[in-house]
């Protein structure tokens, strides 16, 4: 997130960084969120369990059903802009991971641990909104 603004702030912007900084967020996301379910028992890392995994995997699947439809629409020459809502959604994803790894760094401090939950879930509801914004245009492009 931040290493496309930095790109931009100092004119460092390239086709190449444009297609790859979506990947590698996407990537990132999806690898410590796999991380943290997979992490059971396995201290100090805090684990996503029960229903939370819902809201994590909300977002995986999201992830990967909007770069496919970005990759098809791009062969269409279809260019869908990140909205301002897809741009709060990765910063709730990154404030949630963040804070479920800090929270099993400072055990005593459950609160953010709940911090990351909350994230967590905000992210994976504005997961969901964004992700309806990319298949109602990708649906309008289908044949």
């Amino acid at each position: 997130y931040f290493d496309g603004y930095l790109a931009r702030a100092q004119g460092q912007i390239s086709k190449l960084g444009q297609f790859l900084d979506p990947i590698a967020d996407k990537i990132m996301v999806g690898a410590v969120l796999i991380m943290l379910i997979s992490s059971r028992n396995a201290n100090p890392i805090p684990e996503i369990a029960g229903l939370n995994i819902i809201a994590a995997l909300i977002i995986l699947l999201r992830e990967i059903i909007v770069s496919g439809l970005r990759e098809f629409l791009a062969e269409l020459k279809v260019e869908v802009k990140v909205s301002r809502l897809a741009k709060w959604k990765t910063t709730f994803q990154l404030v949630a991971l963040g804070a479920l790894i800090l929270g099993g760094a400072v055990p005593k401090q459950t609160w953010v641990h709940d911090v990351g939950i909350v994230s967590l879930w905000a992210a994976a509801a504005l997961t969901l909104i964004t992700g309806w914004d990319y298949l109602r245009v990708g649906i309008r492009h289908m044949d």
